[in-house]
């Protein structure tokens, strides 16, 4: 909960998207090292066989693409920012998270968060105080400032998908209702960070979670979402041009794609023929900014604007390709790209497979908010790579997804008035 709430702190304009480290990457390395302290206390064994196999598969990719960085530096940096974000710091979530009121503890937290930054944005669009857009400065960036422009959409889309399974779960009528307000809620400050990416991702994970939930609660969220988007649009104005431009862009990304999204392609693009030259095991960790331009075509434009939100204007250098896939691709091989989808996919399915058990009963909400929260990220990683302060809220958001997938104490009930069990593994 340390880590979730100093990401409500602001970011100096400085340091946001330079993947310098925060208060809250601090607070994350506090929470690996008590993970450590307390296994070595307790003497034993913290991970199943199944979990430490799907936990440390990406370990080999990421090790092996360190070795091969252009400079030491680079791959110690590289390889400390992998490993905590997909390894130690979702482990030691596991190891910690007792059971599934501190699993709804944390994802009340993630809401929590979501308001904050969703309200902050709502409040930069309202006054013209976010981040640049389209030449005025609307865009809803919550604290992370306008070199993270994705902090907030990332923040607020945790916010709707933990909202939403904990809505449909079998929770009392009070708490759903609250949950679904929430929901709703965060839907304008989403609509409002003009991130088509985050938008995508929502709307799939919430349509699983719908499916997942059942037909009968599928259909009446839906009704409710629609009458909130009439109320919202018809009512109070909600959908300005510039946020009508945004979504017809949507489909308009190979007709007539913007400088934006040319960039992306243009990096794409680059990080294939990277992988083309290093097939196996990549051109090393954070080398794609080092081989970018000897692979990008002139399309490319040598960065981006940013300003707005209390930053001054400068021009941010596009080092990555927008896209976890290809940067794993590029930079780490299809070693790093099998070892590490590899880890996910098997917590995707562990996590439907338990779902399945649970479909109906206690739990329903644990596991609907840790299959929707990693089938956002699945979809998000299409437009989207790790960088920024907003990285280590998806380490926390991977630990949930963990233990639902596999810890043993996620199907099991703790005993009303009596302390959290141990489930032997």
């Amino acid at each position: 909960m340390a880590v979730i709430a100093l990401l409500a702190l602001p970011v100096p304009p400085h340091d946001g998207g330079s993947g310098g480290g925060t208060a809250a990457d601090a607070a994350s390395a506090v929470v690996v090292l008590w993970c450590v302290a307390r296994t070595v206390r307790g003497a034993r064994r913290p991970l199943t066989r199944t979990a430490a196999v799907v936990l440390g598969l990406p370990v080999i990719g990421i090790a092996v693409a360190a070795v091969g960085a252009s400079t030491v530096s680079a791959g110690m940096t590289g390889l400390a920012r992998y490993l905590q974000i997909f390894v130690l710091v979702p482990a030691a979530i596991l190891v910690l998270v007792r059971d599934r009121r501190d699993f709804r503890l944390v994802a009340w937290s993630l809401i929590g968060l979501a308001l904050f930054q969703g309200s902050l944005g709502v409040y930069q669009y309202v006054t013209a105080t976010g981040a640049s857009y389209m030449g005025s400065d609307v865009r809803a960036v919550g604290t992370f400032g306008p070199t993270d422009v994705m902090g907030m959409a990332t923040v607020v889309s945790y916010g709707v998908v933990c909202a939403l399974a904990l809505a449909l779960g079998p929770a009392s009528p009070k708490q759903r209702r609250a949950a679904l307000v929430c929901a709703l809620l965060l839907v304008v400050p989403l609509a409002l960070s003009f991130s088509r990416g985050a938008w995508i991702a929502t709307v799939v994970a919430c349509g699983a979670q719908l499916g997942l939930a059942g037909v009968r609660r599928a259909l009446r969220a839906l009704a409710v979402a629609a009458a909130a988007a009439v109320v919202l649009v018809g009512g109070f104005g909600i959908g300005t041009q510039l946020l009508q431009e945004r979504i017809t862009s949507i489909t308009q990304v190979t007709d007539a794609p913007d400088q934006s999204v040319t960039d992306r392609y243009t990096m794409w693009a680059a990080a294939v023929d990277m992988w083309r030259d290093e097939p196996v095991s990549g051109v090393g960790l954070k080398a794609f900014p080092d081989h970018r331009d000897s692979h990008a075509s002139l399309a490319l434009s040598s960065a981006s604007d940013t300003g707005g939100a209390g930053a001054q204007f400068s021009r941010q250098p596009l080092l990555s390709p927008h896209n976890m896939y290809l940067l794993v691709l590029g930079e780490q091989g299809l070693l790093g790209l099998c070892t590490l989808v590899g880890s996910w996919a098997a917590c995707l399915l562990l996590g439907l497979r338990r779902l399945a058990r649970v479909r109906g009963g206690a739990g329903v909400d644990c596991a609907l908010v840790a299959c929707g929260l990693l089938v956002w990220q699945l979809v998000d990683f299409s437009y989207a790579d790790i960088g920024g302060p907003s990285t280590v809220l998806m380490a926390v958001v991977l630990g949930l997804v963990a233990w639902w997938a596999l810890s043993g104490r996620a199907l099991s009930a703790p005993v009303p008035g009596s302390a959290p069990r141990e489930v032997p593994r």
